[in-house]
């Protein structure tokens, strides 16, 4: 395998995407590791997947003109770097992280598709309430990836 994607967060799913790659790549590792973190514009609600792309585009021009964008990919890059070391200590080592802005599911497929990944590993660690008030980023890349998705929990 050439190109693996883990879409990582700071939940306990984003840990469970680590230990399985981890477990899976131990003996024959991937040429890279995409590792990459998105960050939801406009927080965790209901009204997220209400948001059209360019209101979308607004408030991503209003975060980056007030420095918030600047804060949100700081505490990317220190989540990122925190499953960057778990995967080196494991003997995973050719890892390229990345970031991400905007609906999860999308950013995580797109980015997929950008970089040629063969196979997309995600946490699906959610509970029933923040699945109903969140919805299921998991669902979503399963039922729209065009490669095959690996769901660690």
């Amino acid at each position: 395998m050439n190109k693996v994607l883990l879409a990582v967060d700071e939940s306990k799913g984003g840990n469970a995407c680590v230990s399985t790659c981890l477990r899976l790549f131990a003996s024959r590792p991937p040429q890279t590791i995409l590792l990459l973190h998105v960050n939801q514009l406009g927080g965790r609600s209901l009204v997220h997947d209400r948001i059209s792309d360019a209101e979308l585009a607004t408030l991503r021009e209003d975060l980056e003109t007030s420095g918030v964008i600047n804060e949100l990919a700081d505490q990317s890059r220190t989540i990122l770097e925190h499953h960057r070391k778990v995967l080196e200590q494991g003997g995973l080592t050719a890892v390229k992280t990345l970031i991400g802005f905007g609906h999860v599911a999308d950013e995580i497929i797109n980015t997929a598709r950008a970089e040629e990944a063969e196979l997309i590993i995600m946490g699906a660690c959610r509970t029933l309430m923040q699945k109903f008030l969140m919805g299921s980023v998991s669902k979503e890349v399963v039922d729209k990836a065009e490669i095959p998705v690996l769901l660690a929990k």
